[in-house]
Order: C-alpha cells, then sequence, then structure tokens
C-alpha cells in the first residue's frame, strides 16, 4: 500500500477528471459506494474458488460477529446499490460510474499494489453489442484525451451463455484430465474448480497442452456468434482496432458473452490497463426476481498513470506549481493584500495564485516566487498601499514591470494568463 503525494497526486487528479468527463459526456452518473462490504457478497458474485475469494480477500469479523471485507472489485457492491436503491426496473436503462480505492492482497510486483485505485462504468438494463461497443468507446476517447493511445491495444473474447460455457467446461475438463502430468500446480488446482482460469495460464508448458485444446468459439450457437460478429462490425465502423484473444477469461465467475481487455506489452508480457465485459447473470444473482443486462469495465489509475508520466521524478518537479505570487514588503502591506486577493482569486480559478506567508525581505520573497515557477508577481509594499496600487513584475519574459491599480487588477492577470 502506498501513498500518492504531489506531483503525482495532481496527475492523479487531472486523470481522474479527463476520464469523468468522457463518461458524463456518455450519460454516466456518479455512484458512490462504502468500501467495506458483507464478504458473503463477494462469495456470490466473484465466486468461491477465484483466487480473489479464495486468497486475496481481506476479511474479518467485526464485534457483532459479522463477516465484512475490504472490496477487492467494484461491480458486486455496484449491483447491490443499485438494486437497494432501486435503480434498476425493468424497462429502464442505467448507467452509473464511481472510483476509489479497492484491495487485494496480491504477490507485490511493479504496477500492482495490494490497495489500488479504479475508475470504472457500469449499465444496466441494455442488452445487444451497441452498449459493448460505446463503453470500448469511451475507453478509446479517453486514450486520446490523454495522449497514451499509441501505448494500448484492444483484446477482445467471448465466453458465450452460461449454457454454452457449461458445456464447454465439460469438454476442457476432460481434455485437461487427460493431460494432467502436463499441467504446472496451479492448473491442477484449478481443474476442476475454475477450469476456464488455466487458459489464461503464463506457464509455456501449460500453453503448450492447451494448443489443442477445444476451442470455446466451437460451442457457440448462433445468437452468440451473432452477438460477437456485431460487436466486431460496430468496432471496425467506429475505426477501433481490435484482436480476438481466445485465451482471454477474465478471473471473474460472474462474466458471460463479451469480455474484453486494454493492454500494455512489455518485457514482462502484457500489463492489463482496463478491463470489463457482460454479466447479464449476476443482477438476478444478488436478488433481482429476473436477469438484467449488464455490462461494464474498470481501469487502474496506477496503471493507467505509468503510461502517462514516464520521465524520472526530478524532471516532474518542474512543472509550473503557481502562476501568481505575491509578496509584501512590511505587515500593513501584507494586511492591505486581503482588500484585493478574494477579488483575484474569484477571478483566476483555473490558476494557482500563492500568497507569501512568514515574512521575510522582498528579495527573498522574490526569489521564492521565482522557484514556484510563476509567470507574475505582484509586489505590495508602503506606498502602493498608500498609492492603492499593486507592482507587477513578470517573472519570465522581458517586460517592464507595472503599476496597476488595485480595482483593475483582477481584469488584468485575466487578460495577462488567458
Amino acid at each position: 500500500m502506498h501513498d500518492v503525494v504531489h506531483p503525482e497526486s495532481d496527475l492523479f487528479r487531472r486523470t481522474e477528471n479527463c476520464l469523468i468527463k468522457i463518461l458524463s459526456s456518455f450519460g454516466y452518473k456518479e455512484i458512490r459506494l462504502p468500501i467495506l462490504e458483507k464478504t458473503e457478497l463477494f462469495k456470490r458474485a466473484v465466486g468461491e474458488f477465484t483466487d480473489i475469494v479464495e486468497k486475496e480477500m481481506y476479511s474479518f469479523t467485526d464485534r457483532s460477529d459479522h463477516e465484512l471485507s475490504l472490496r477487492p472489485e467494484g461491480t458486486a457492491g455496484c449491483v447491490r446499490a443499485a438494486l437497494q436503491h432501486g435503480l434498476i426496473r425493468p424497462g429502464r436503462a442505467v448507467r452509473l460510474w464511481y472510483a476509489g480505492p479497492f484491495f487485494r492482497r496480491e504477490r507485490p510486483q511493479k504496477g500492482r499494489y495490494r490497495q489500488f485505485h479504479q475508475l470504472a462504468g457500469e449499465a444496466y438494463g441494455l442488452s445487444g453489442a451497441s452498449i459493448e461497443a460505446e463503453l470500448i468507446l469511451s475507453n478509446a476517447l479517453a486514450w486520446q484525451a490523454l495522449g497514451c493511445s499509441s501505448e494500448l491495444s484492444l483484446n477482445i473474447n467471448t465466453l458465450g451463455s452460461v449454457a454454452e460455457r457449461a458445456h464447454y467446461r465439460h469438454q476442457l475438463i476432460d481434455y485437461l484430465t487427460a493431460h494432467q502430468s502436463a499441467l504446472d500446480d496451479n492448473a491442477r488446482l484449478r481443474l476442476h474448480h475454475n477450469p476456464l482460469r488455466i487458459l489464461d495460464s503464463k506457464n509455456e508448458q501449460v500453453r503448450a497442452v492447451l494448443d489443442a485444446a477445444p476451442k470455446l468459439m466451437d460451442c457457440l450457437g448462433s445468437e452468440s456468434r451473432t452477438h460477437f460478429d456485431q460487436l466486431q462490425k460496430l468496432l471496425d465502423h467506429a475505426g477501433i482496432h481490435f484482436a480476438v484473444d481466445a485465451h482471454m477469461v477474465r478471473g471473474l465467475d460472474y462474466y458471460t458473452q463479451t469480455v474484453f481487455e486494454w493492454v500494455r506489452a512489455g518485457h514482462a508480457g502484457q500489463l492489463t490497463v482496463c478491463a470489463g465485459g457482460r454479466y447479464d447473470h449476476l443482477v438476478q444473482q444478488l436478488g433481482a426476481p429476473a436477469a438484467v443486462p449488464a455490462v461494464g469495465f474498470a481501469i487502474g489509475l496506477e496503471r493507467l498513470l505509468a503510461l502517462l508520466e514516464p520521465q524520472p521524478m526530478n524532471h516532474r518537479h518542474n512543472q509550473q506549481d503557481a502562476a501568481v505570487y505575491v509578496v509584501t514588503g512590511s505587515p500593513r502591506a501584507a494586511e492591505f493584500v486581503w482588500q484585493f486577493i478574494a477579488d483575484v482569486r474569484r477571478a483566476l480559478p483555473d490558476h494557482t495564485v500563492l500568497v507569501h506567508c512568514g515574512g521575510g525581505s522582498l528579495s527573498a520573497q522574490l526569489k521564492h516566487a521565482h522557484k514556484s515557477q510563476a509567470s507574475l508577481a505582484l509586489i505590495i509594499g508602503d506606498d502602493e498601499v498608500d498609492e492603492r496600487i499593486v507592482g507587477l513584475k513578470f517573472l519570465r519574459t522581458d517586460q517592464r514591470q507595472e503599476k496597476v491599480p488595485i480595482q483593475d487588477l483582477p481584469q488584468r492577470l485575466q487578460t495577462l494568463l488567458a
């Protein structure tokens, strides 16, 4: 678990704001979810035999003997909340987004933390491939806005219906049982509880066995094939490049039909930055009277930020911290600042205005102004107080210093910083 400090925290916030703006333009509304949920919720939704539930959750019993867990993922809690508050109703489409910390006790490695942050989108009540294409398009537009499109590629797959996947599961178990001697320990443990996860194995010997294994695509009926073909057609129309990855299954039990991942190819394999898919039966599984179409995605913010800021730390500290820095030459001048500083801040809501606090000579304060990377310094001494003016010094150009009446100062700063 780690702290996020400036300038990373500033990049974190700007990235979140960019993602939220794009999702809002697609009609997604914010929902804020608790970090703690009943452990049973994740066992029912995620699956008792997944790595998350078996090995990775932070769980405990509280003083009332309730079994609680820090949330390892967001979809289960979002569905629970949407049902509890009556957001999901027959014939109604609901689009939601949420963000925050999540917790998994995974093996530490580059880009993976035990407390990590995600921003996610979920849509309920919408069947068909168009909502899946919409979610993927929102991702693609986000990568463009953040300037990392070239770093990411899209993989898609289909898991078919529950019945089709169950039929394939039996075929896969039979095949892998016959080749059990070639499986590693992890694959053997998953063989009868979660065999589809073996398809995700990175072990080269296991992957060689999988090359001749039955293919899930061969078990799909016409409806599932048509759905997946339609998604590919819509992505082609939108100009979104993708690859079909028949081995991609995702690590959660609730997925059916479409699954997708945005990945970054690295030296140690592929790093997943964003992933999602369809889970039409989860809503009913958690209490709805009937199945409800549902689809969503989650973006790993730490992994996304790693794409956005590859420069070394000392370079990143050269960002401009302030636009305006206010220096004063006397206690009287420091008091005079309060007659105009609120108007200046209201006029410059998108800029940082720093007022020097703690005293010191004018020359020492101006050194602080230069270090802040500010463009302008406002200089006030006793003479400026008497004349009700402010000295305006240009810190990044050779322009001559100006004297500006305090009533004209907000407008003058707006003009200079536009």
